[in-house]
Order: structure tokens, then C-alpha cells, then sequence
């Protein structure tokens, strides 16, 4: 028996750290927009001032209370409503990955002083550098920077036709 789950658990431990490491890079670009764009100098300055365990708890709210949607959305999608389970997937990952990793710079350096956060995050980052550096993510890489190139396009032919039209029209 443990013969069989262990290459199952190992495989749904790929698939786990996969859909994070997809969803990661979309949510880091908008965490990222939201530190630019949005002033929380009072609650920022509040995080860095707790001390590493309390940090860690803070950082773990996220977590513990938008991890349960990943079952939510399976049962909706479950019970026929694929849409309303995507969208809810979707949106509690992103969530969840925005907090978490704004909370995670907030807080690295105090959380790093944990012993075993540190030794927890390091076989973290092992996991996911062995994960990017696979044949399949960087073909998944590739398709999605090709989809991005695509879009842009698009959205320029779009913007220039608009322009054209507003032009034709003076």
C-alpha cells in the first residue's frame, strides 16, 4: 500500500505546488501594483513592527481562511456548476497569493528567524526550482508568454482601428 500512495501523494504534491506556482505569477504582479498604487503606510509600518511570531501568524491567516475554497469550488464544479466553481477557485487563489505574498515581504526577515519556517521555506524554494526547471513548465512558459505576445498584438490592431475610425470621423 505504501508502495502505491507514495507516487500518488508525490504527484498530487506537483500538481499542488504547479497550480500555485501558475497562479503566483499572476497574483505577484498585482500584489506588486496594489504596494505602488495604494498607501497603507500606518498598517505596513504596524506588520514590520511585530515580532517574528506574531508575524507568522498573521501570515498564516490567509491562508487558513482561503485554503477551505479549493474544496468549495471542487464541490460546486461537482454538483454542475463549473462556472461558479472556476470563478471561485480563481478568485480565492488570487486572493489568498495576493495576501500571502504581500504579508511574505512584509515580514521575511522576521519569519526567517524562525527555524523552522526557514527550514520549511527552504524546501519550498527547492520544490519549485526543481518544478521551473522541468521540460513541461517551460513549455507552459513558452505558451503563455506566446499568448501574452498575442494579446498585445490584438490589442494594438484594436486600439489602432478605433484610432482610425475616430480619425475618419473628424
Amino acid at each position: 500500500m505504501k508502495r502505491i500512495l507514495k507516487p500518488v501523494s508525490y504527484i498530487l504534491a506537483a500538481i499542488y505546488f504547479l497550480v500555485d506556482a501558475v497562479f503566483m505569477s499572476v497574483a505577484a504582479p498585482i500584489a506588486r501594483w496594489i504596494g505602488r498604487h495604494f498607501e497603507f503606510r500606518r498598517l505596513r509600518a504596524w506588520i514590520k513592527s511585530l515580532p517574528p511570531y506574531t508575524s507568522l501568524a498573521l501570515f498564516s491567516v490567509p491562508v487558513i481562511i482561503l485554503e477551505p475554497i479549493k474544496p468549495v469550488a471542487a464541490y460546486l464544479a461537482a454538483t454542475g456548476q463549473v462556472l461558479s466553481g472556476a470563478v471561485t477557485f480563481i478568485v480565492g487563489e488570487l486572493l489568498k497569493l495576493v495576501l500571502v505574498e504581500r504579508l511574505f515581504h512584509l515580514t521575511r526577515d522576521k519569519l526567517m528567524r524562525i527555524p523552522a519556517f526557514a527550514w520549511a521555506y527552504g524546501k519550498y524554494a527547492a520544490a519549485k526550482a526543481w518544478l521551473q526547471g522541468t521540460e513541461a513548465w517551460r513549455a507552459i512558459r513558452a505558451l503563455a508568454r506566446a499568448a501574452k505576445e498575442t494579446v498585445v498584438r490584438a490589442k494594438a490592431r484594436l486600439v489602432g482601428s478605433f484610432s482610425k475610425l475616430a480619425a475618419s470621423r473628424d
